[in-house]
This record gives structure tokens, sequence and C-alpha cells, in this order.
């Protein structure tokens, strides 16, 4: 298990990167709410309790990674309930973000923004430290 926690936890507490923890402080922040993209359960809300698991998104097919989006999309729908005219900033990888996330929240009227989009990991995370200065 790839920097995870060994033991059940919050989901926002399962996930122990240093990018996940940049990225989550950044987003409690600045966002009024948040939600964590997981590829073993889709959309997950902070305090939502997981077990540890192994499931990455990287090594998935772009055929995967497309039945995943509209499983998160579609979860979105019922959990989120986006709209025109709402923000999602998203703080993920383009294999959690570019195979049907973006362009779904975009066909419901939302506006997207990726505040690291094109950002390689070490920028990213001083990006994420930066932002906490």
């Amino acid at each position: 298990m790839k920097e995870k926690a060994l033991d059940r936890r919050v989901a926002k507490d399962l996930y122990v990167s240093t990018l996940f923890f940049g990225r989550r402080s950044f987003v409690e922040r600045s966002c009024g709410q948040w939600w964590i993209l997981s590829a073993e359960h889709g959309l997950v809300h902070p305090d939502e309790v997981l077990g540890p698991y192994d499931v990455t998104l990287k090594d998935a097919s772009r055929l995967a990674r497309r039945e995943w989006s509209a499983r998160v999309l579609r979860t979105m729908d019922k959990r989120v309930q986006p709209g025109p005219g709402d923000i999602f900033e998203i703080h993920a990888g383009t294999e959690y973000r570019d195979f049907g996330l973006v362009e779904g929240l975009r066909t419901r009227g939302c506006k997207v923004e990726i505040p690291t989009e094109g950002m390689r990991i070490d920028h990213q995370l001083r990006f994420y430290k930066l932002a906490e200065e």
C-alpha cells in the first residue's frame, strides 16, 4: 500500500503522503467543502472511515479510467449536485481528472480549475509548501 496508513481511519487521515498533506492543507484553507478522489472508492467525503487498500488508477486502462470517472460523476450528482456556475478546484493527477471527470463537470455547467496543472511532482510540492507560508 503506497503512502496510506495501515489501519482504518477517516479518509482525510488515511492518506499520508507529503503531496496529499499539501493538497489537503491547501483545500481546507481555501475551499468551502472538499472531497477525496479514491481509486478504490470513487468520491469520498473526508470524514468517511476507510480501511487501507492497494488500488491505483496509474496502471488502469483508458476504459477503466473512463468507467471510474463516470462512477465518480454519478456519485457527485447524488451527493454534491454540481450545477451551472459551481466552481470545482481539482488537486489530483491526470489519471484522475482527464478521462471524463473534468469534461463531465463542464458539461454540467461547472467551472473547473486545476491550480497545479502541468506541474511535475516536485513543483507541486513546492506550490503547496509556498501556499502554507
